[in-house]
């Protein structure tokens, strides 16, 4: 009689687990699969990952974008991988499960971002590649600016000062789809001078992790093997010609050889007009984080993004929207930056 209480009352408490293992396991699904982190169940909640913080320019992105998904009326989350590809990972798996429409991603490594796209479209969300390409996967759609562009433009201008002599390529993160593109669309100004003998590459390094302590100690490098006798820099953003300009200093060369950059950002912009920063690439962040705010919205309604080109990233064509970069010299800056409300004159000019 004692056994048969017992198994009587441990197939009760079996019973009663396993149906509460099946509501569990079914309130869990449904959450994954419907319901949001925010209160709003109906509003659009965008999930944003960022590489890193720690550049100026990101900070920049991140309150435009946010900006405007809140004057579409949706709500945003953003979150930074601090340079963590594994971070980044783990924030996007965080996302997916507080129940975001749609994912927009800086990638810290365009590689390994793959697998975010992977975990993204297991829970049915799309995403959005932002300012830089993932690579070999079926990414949803891409939105940047043309980066073979941004190159040619770094060395159009820096061939403009100097058209000969020794010259030194100092690259972005390898692991950045985007550092390769700038380097590439280099070349195309820089090759035919290469060939025709008339400039010699005596130094072409890519910069890991976009470090500016990096890119001043490649640039040391490159002046220590050649015995200070550098002509010009293509550096590929103003984080790694801050480095190089800091590296020319040592030797007295800064203001001396012209130096590119890319971002526009304010010291960059400050060097510019003291002269030893040659140039910088300005691509309208205002425009980018406003077009993908907009994309990520129609998206999530599940609406078809009309785009006029497609980028392949190694699996797919991409379907991509490129906007138009600008060279930014000491003779337009109040044209373009200030105009755009990007940087203001006062803090430029530190009036």
């Amino acid at each position: 009689m004692k056994t048969f209480k017992n198994n009587l009352i441990g197939g009760a408490l079996f019973i009663l687990l396993f149906t509460l293992a099946a509501c569990s396991e079914e309130t869990s699904d449904k959450s994954t699969a419907e319901a949001k982190l925010i209160t709003e169940q109906d509003t659009v909640f965008i999930g944003f990952l960022l590489d890193t913080l720690q550049d100026e320019r990101w900070y920049n992105d991140k309150e435009l974008f946010e900006e405007e998904v809140s004057n579409l009326g949706g709500r945003v989350k953003t979150l930074a991988a601090n340079g963590l590809d594994d971070v980044q990972i783990s924030q996007a798996e965080l996302l997916i499960e507080e129940g975001v429409d749609v994912l927009v991603v800086v990638p810290r490594d365009a590689a390994a971002s793959a697998a975010i796209v992977e975990l993204a479209h297991e829970a049915d969300v799309k995403v959005i590649s932002y300012d830089r390409l993932i690579t070999n996967s079926d990414l949803d759609y891409y939105i940047s600016f043309d980066n073979e562009r941004v190159g040619e433009l770094q060395a159009q201008e820096i061939v403009s000062k100097v058209d000969s002599g020794n010259f030194a390529y100092i690259g972005g993160a390898e692991s950045d789809n985007n550092a390769i593109l700038f380097r590439q669309g280099a070349m195309t100004i820089l090759q035919p001078l290469i060939d025709s003998g008339d400039i010699e590459l005596v130094y072409d390094q890519y910069t890991e992790g976009w470090n500016p302590d990096v890119a001043e100690e490649n640039m040391l490098s490159a002046l220590d093997e050649q015995g200070d006798d550098i002509d010009a820099v293509v550096a590929a953003n103003d984080g790694t010609a801050g480095g190089v300009i800091n590296a020319l200093s040592t030797v007295g060369l800064d203001g001396k050889i012209p130096v590119s950059g890319q971002d526009a950002e304010l010291s960059a912009v400050r060097r510019i007009v003291d002269g030893t920063q040659t140039m910088t690439v300005y691509k309208s962040i205002n425009t980018l984080a406003v077009q993908a705010a907009e994309m990520a919205f129609k998206v999530a309604a599940g609406d078809d993004i009309p785009t006029e080109t497609t980028v392949n990233n190694g699996q797919i064509d991409v379907p991509s929207i490129l906007l138009e970069p600008i060279t930014v010299t000491e003779d337009n800056i109040d044209e373009t930056i200030i105009q755009d409300d990007y940087l203001s004159e006062k803090d430029i000019y530190q009036k």
